[in-house]
């Protein structure tokens, strides 16, 4: 992925879905790096643990006193009230439950129709707010098989949310064909060992909301299949920058 210079920043508005974990705030980066104006957007949609929520504000500031340049670039944030989503989409991100497979394939932790929403709550806001591109971490390389992840789906709502507004609407996926050892590759382009560093300490992934311990790849359960799956990542990372450096 060819990485734009600051300099030759896109000039239009770019609102970015961040939730607090690690895909968003790669995604938020990347977007601080290509256009010349970021906003963030934020969901609380009664999950069973707001510690992502908690690390969004924390990560803004970390951002900004880190890499001034994209701080200049960064703008408001907004918090969507989405409690109405935890009431119909019984599921392990929204209530007290094991994380288990489903007879239909899926994980538990699918919260149906959760992208579809966000994404268009963003369009309405990036409406009003003047943003022309909406930036999500969605990704279908590795992840857990939501079909609001993939990539046929967002082309598809992109279409529909530009009719709908009558206006363009740019949906931008940076992850969307990265595996997570990617991601790492992506971060470490983006800002180099202080953007891996701040993403280890303060973004926050993990399915179950464990916050106590610190892995190397950052905090959580270890176990949860956020955990597992951003671990393998890490590790994958780590063993391939040992080959280059061979």
């Amino acid at each position: 992925m060819t990485l734009l210079p600051l300099s030759h920043a896109d000039p239009r508005r770019a609102l970015v879905l961040f939730s607090g974990g690690q895909d968003s705030t790669v995604c938020l980066a990347w977007a601080l790096q290509h256009f010349s104006q970021v906003e963030t957007l934020g969901f609380d949609y009664g999950q069973r643990h707001r510690i992502e929520l908690d690390c969004r504000q924390t990560v803004r500031q970390a951002l900004v006193q880190r890499f001034p340049a994209w701080g200049a670039r960064l703008g408001e944030d907004h918090l969507l009230d989405l409690s109405l989503l935890s009431q119909i989409s019984a599921c392990a991100l929204t209530e007290e439950r094991a994380i288990e497979m489903q007879a239909n394939g899926l994980p538990n932790t699918f919260v149906p129709g959760r992208n579809l929403l966000f994404l268009t709550f963003a369009a309405t806001l990036a409406y009003r707010r003047g943003a022309q591109v909406l930036v999500g971490g969605m990704c279908e390389t590795d992840y857990s098989g939501y079909p609001d992840c993939r990539d046929n789906t967002l082309k598809a709502l992109q279409v529909a949310l530009s009719l709908g507004l009558d206006q363009p609407v740019c949906l931008q996926t940076p992850l969307m064909f990265l595996t997570k050892a990617d991601t790492w590759d992506l971060s470490t382009q983006l800002g180099g060992e202080a953007l891996n560093d701040l993403i280890v300490a303060h973004t926050h992934t993990c399915y179950l909301g464990e916050r106590g311990r610190r892995h190397d790849w950052g905090h959580g359960c270890g176990t949860c299949p956020a955990c597992e799956l951003r671990a393998r990542g890490h590790a994958e990372w780590r063993a391939r920058q040992a080959l280059q450096s061979a």
